[in-house]
């Protein structure tokens, strides 16, 4: 005999996510699908680091002070934290409408545009919003079915409005947004400083290193030389390193002063034809790097690990169990009687014994059990 038993599945709600994202930790670390580049960084990283540690560092603690080592696991621990931490967090994704606050919104849009005659073009879906007594459109996204919030964009690689979008960065495999774009910047300040310190201290370590193979030679001189040769590599990757990643933090610098984002300044928001002001700008740079490092964080809209419960029914086969004293139902099934396939748990009713002279018992409902007499009790002994 079969039963249906409906147990609850719980489900978060990042596993409904839409969205080119992947989850990690039951939805604890965010990042996007594409990470391959990501892997690159933490490889350049780590792997410099390491060659640096276990060649020069341990050369310069004795030559010139043990400082240097120290102040370097400060720089390459605090670079590691940040990267991780924007990879890891939410950048600012903006939910997408529901299906009916979407049907909402076309709702508005056809009040507010009317009925568009066929073959015309519809006119855009913009709303104009006020900041700072300068106008701000709000566009509508097609595929988030929401008019994004001021300087949002929907980034094509994770498919997602981001908050304050900045950029898609592919070496920390995942977008730039509100959320994140201040641990970004700490990254690649950090990494300029950590970069500029290897290569100082390589260039230092093989000028010592010449002095001192001066009147070395045999096993002692190929080991020297071995080591020179890691070294001079550790130089070329910072070398190449230090343009690009000093280069940016220099330019994410003037953007941080000025209070605008990448996108922002790609596509000449407040500067070129538009001859705008930034309405996002105080006039003042440290007001603005205080708002855009300092100021406080908002939480995550995603509620990524939220539970969805849903049910789902599973037949379990077994004996149907019954009460002691209960016997098996008839074939036919009367009124009150339980259907085919399910389980009817009925307590044992002791026999009642009806003298002729006794009334019958009134009609009872189909399922009701009948109530013992004062008498049912004296009748069994």
């Amino acid at each position: 005999m079969s039963v249906m038993v409906a147990r609850k599945k719980v489900v978060r709600k990042w596993e409904k996510l839409p969205g080119r994202n992947t989850f990690c930790c039951d939805g604890r670390i965010m990042m996007a699908r594409q990470k391959g580049i990501f892997y690159l960084t933490l490889f350049l990283i780590l792997g410099t680091c390491a060659l640096f540690f276990a060649f020069e560092c341990r050369y310069l603690a004795v030559q010139l002070s043990p400082a240097i080592p120290v102040f370097a696991a400060v720089l390459f621990l605090f670079a590691m934290a940040t990267l991780l931490r924007t990879s890891f967090s939410d950048p600012g994704v903006i939910p997408r409408a529901l299906p009916d606050e979407a049907a909402f919104i076309e709702m508005e849009i056809e009040a507010t545009n009317g009925t568009v005659p066929q073959g015309q073009r519809p006119p855009p879906r913009i709303k104009n919003f006020q900041i700072n007594n300068q106008i701000v459109k709000l566009k509508y996204c097609y595929t988030c079915k929401i008019f994004r919030p001021p300087r949002a964009s929907h980034c094509s690689i994770c498919d997602n409005c981001v908050e304050r979008f900045d950029h898609h960065c592919p070496w920390v495999g995942n977008c730039v947004g509100k959320r994140n774009y201040r641990y970004f910047y700490l990254f690649i300040l950090s990494l300029s400083l950590l970069t500029i310190y290897i290569f100082t201290f390589n260039i230092v370590y093989v000028a010592l290193s010449e002095g001192r193979e001066v009147g070395v030679s045999g096993p002692a001189l190929g080991c020297s030389q071995s080591l020179t040769g890691l070294t001079v590599l550790e130089v070329l990757i910072c070398f190449f390193t230090l343009w690009s990643v000093v280069g940016l933090t220099g330019f994410h610098t003037f953007l941080v002063a000025l209070n605008q984002t990448t996108n922002e300044d790609i596509k000449g928001s407040w500067t070129g034809k538009n001859r705008v002001q930034n309405p996002y700008s105080h006039g003042n740079i440290v007001k603005n790097c205080c708002e855009v490092l300092c100021g406080p964080l908002p939480p995550s809209v995603l509620d990524r690990r939220g539970i969805l419960q849903q049910e789902e029914n599973t037949a379990q086969e077994g004996s149907c169990p019954r009460a002691p004293g209960t016997q098996e139902p008839p074939a036919t099934q009367g009124p009150g009687q339980a259907q085919e396939g399910h389980c009817v748990l009925s307590p044992q009713v002791p026999a009642l014994s009806m003298s002729d002279t006794e009334m019958p018992e009134k009609q009872r409902t189909p399922g009701e059990l009948p109530v013992p007499s004062p008498d049912a009790g004296r009748a069994e002994h």
